[in-house]
């Protein structure tokens, strides 16, 4: 699913400028189209903590986390 873009962009590598901008808008989209952060960051090959920073520093709203809810009451 990563395009040639985020396929360059390899690990360790710094990413600073027009390659961040663009980098945080495709995965934006990518989030915003269901993908999780988890998901993003292993087909990136970059960290949790670097997609979610980079999510955030783009304006994404992020979602909560999923799975049961220990203190919501049952109907």
């Amino acid at each position: 699913m990563a395009d040639s873009n985020t396929a360059e962009l390899g690990k360790g590598k710094r990413i600073t400028g027009g390659d961040r901008s663009s980098l945080a808008d495709e995965l934006r989209k990518r989030y915003d189209g269901g993908e999780s952060i988890r998901s993003l960051a292993t087909s990136t090959n970059r960290s949790y903590g670097f997609i979610h920073r980079l999510l955030s520093e783009s304006g994404a709203t992020l979602r909560s986390r999923g799975g049961a809810n220990r203190n919501s009451k049952k109907a």
